[in-house]
């Protein structure tokens, strides 16, 4: 469970039985233009609980793509609305590409299988 953000101190139960509520995955997206070249890319994974909003963890985001993504011709242009419009309406859901990971049998050393 590892490199996805929110996630820290919760048993895979705990997880499943948020998912079971509603949470999820979700990345946010994010444009950077240089005049001629643009670079749109997604933010680590996030865990969002039942209920809980991704306004806060979406806005860092949000701003770099409104400050830095409209500069560059012609991409600048077209990535920066996709991924304002990503953003403010929640994040890419991403929780069927990860459910699967988190419930893979794991390698235990202390047990030698």
């Amino acid at each position: 469970m590892a490199g996805i953000l929110g996630m820290e101190g919760l048993s895979t139960a705990q997880v499943q039985e948020e998912l079971r509520r509603g949470g999820r995955f979700v990345v946010f997206e994010y444009c950077v233009s240089f005049l001629v070249a643009t670079m749109r890319r997604s933010s680590d994974v996030y865990f969002v609980r039942a209920g809980q909003g991704t306004f806060s963890l979406s806005f860092g985001y949000t701003l770099l793509s409104l400050l830095l993504g409209w500069w560059g011709i012609p991409w600048g242009f077209i990535y920066t609305p996709r991924c304002l419009a990503t953003n403010l309406l929640g994040g890419k859901d991403v929780t069927e590409q990860v459910v699967p990971s988190l419930l893979a049998p794991r390698y235990d050393p202390s047990l030698g299988y």
